[in-house]
């Protein structure tokens, strides 16, 4: 790629490049697949040291939907029952029921237990 640079000095130093605006546009465009393919290959070595997982499309769909509340979607994905994990994050089934149905918010207390109950970060149980 051969591109026409125009170079302005201020005070014998330079200052600014001036480029054609297509040149640009492509300058950018290499920019930001340089920058998704950082981001893959970190993606992958969290992948293979086991600091990240795979989520199936399904449960994706599910959570970008929103007609569902993420600690049901979750909680089903790591396939516990309420009960179950109400035990493991000591809270009662019924708080986790009225969460899910969207009732009730969830205090950060009982979100940060269900959270880790179900090994996902706290973020990912909010709701907009």
């Amino acid at each position: 790629m051969r591109i026409q640079i125009q170079i302005i000095e201020k005070e014998g130093k330079p200052e600014y490049a001036v480029i054609p605006y297509d040149e640009c546009l492509k300058l950018l465009e290499l920019a930001e697949d340089a920058i998704d393919l950082t981001d893959a290959d970190k993606a992958m070595r969290e992948l293979a040291r086991g600091d990240d997982e795979r989520v199936p499309a399904e449960v994706t769909d599910r959570l970008l939907s929103g007609d569902e509340h993420p600690l049901k979607v979750w909680r089903e994905h790591r396939g516990m029952t309420q009960e179950a994990l109400g035990a493991t994050a000591n809270v009662v089934k019924s708080y986790i029921s009225q969460i899910e149905a969207f009732k009730k918010a969830g205090s950060t207390r009982v979100l940060r237990a269900l959270a880790g109950a179900i090994d996902v970060d706290v973020d990912d149980l909010l709701v907009d």
